[in-house]
């Protein structure tokens, strides 16, 4: 059976589950958490990802995320090819880290938007793990950003759940009442029900009969463009990834007839390498291919090891 079309689209929201290989509990340990949100935080710097929900719980990960730039598939991509290498290097092993492809479902901004929130903030409450009180200090669910705004990151964006929740505005007396909302949300199946918890990990949309019909439509229009559409997007993803690696060199006063002149790790081609990482979802061997560096394994070393001990004037002219 073909696998389902991604639908990608600039600005699109998406609700985004995987699990652990044959039902691992590969997130039982904190530390492995805070270093999948640290690959998310990543993620999200590099995409330009907008998050409005997430949990992580033992066993597998929630995601509502908006994609101002049409990148859920590259961002994915680098989020849990990223995490799986770290995790199985912490764990001095190798092999699937994930049950497979992740599920990702697409999301009416207006009606599907506010209850997957809800959702995912209940997540850990419904699965036992702790109560909607101690959400508020529960470091594995964004409710902990959304309840204490000192803490959030850039990329966290509340907006969604508590409009939802009635127009609650983004202060400590509204987020007081989201707190409410949630615990009486916890007590109630019948609303629960009502905004179709039970459906927001089936199918592959979560919203209005609208909506949905409009995006069975977008569904067909893409199918039926697949291949011009995806060698066109390819070809622009490539283009952006070429023009960043020029405003890098021109920063940091080299050409690309340096890079091939001049030895694989010399510092600034490390610290260009580390600039493209750190903005985009360049892969070990694209870097390899453009810089004229060496193995795969060592520009990802010599690049943890600069990240680490950076040349700060260097550094500066990259940014």
């Amino acid at each position: 059976m073909a696998r389902p079309l991604r639908i990608e689209r600039e600005g699109g929201i998406h609700h985004v589950i995987n699990r652990g290989s044959h039902r691992a509990a590969i997130f039982r340990a904190d530390s492995t958490r805070t270093s999948f949100l640290d690959c998310l935080a990543e993620a999200c710097e590099k995409t330009g990802w907008r998050m409005h929900a997430w949990c992580v719980l033992t066993n597998q990960f929630h995601l509502a995320v908006e994609t101002p730039k049409a990148n859920l598939v590259d961002g994915m991509r680098w989020l849990q090819g990223a995490f799986s290498t770290r995790l199985n290097r912490m764990r001095s092993r190798r092999g699937q880290i994930f049950v497979g492809r992740y599920k990702s479902l697409i999301v009416d901004p207006g009606e599907g938007s506010g209850p997957l929130c809800h959702y995912i903030h209940l997540c850990p409450v419904l699965a036992g793990d702790c109560t909607v009180e101690e959400l508020k200090a529960w470091p594995w669910s964004s409710a902990m950003w959304l309840f204490d705004g000192k803490k959030r990151p850039s990329w966290y964006c509340p907006d969604p759940a508590l409009s939802h929740a009635g127009g609650l505005p983004d202060t400590p007396a509204g987020r007081r009442k989201y707190a409410d909302y949630l615990a009486w949300l916890r007590k109630n199946e019948a609303e629960r029900k009502a905004l179709r918890f039970e459906r927001m990990t089936k199918g592959w949309v979560i919203g209005s009969a609208a909506f949905k019909k409009k995006a069975v439509k977008e569904h067909r229009k893409l199918a039926s463009a697949w291949a011009a559409g995806v060698a066109g997007l390819e070809k622009a993803k490539e283009a952006a990834m070429q023009e960043t690696l020029d405003d890098l060199l021109r920063k940091a006063g080299r050409s690309r007839k340096d890079a091939q002149r001049e030895g694989k790790f010399v510092p600034w081609k490390v610290a260009v390498a580390a600039a493209m990482k750190a903005r985009t979802t360049a892969t070990n061997r694209w870097l390899g291919e453009n810089l004229a560096m060496g193995s795969l394994h060592e520009i990802s070393r010599q690049v943890a090891t600069w990240v680490r001990a950076p040349d700060r004037a260097l550094q500066r002219r990259l940014k």
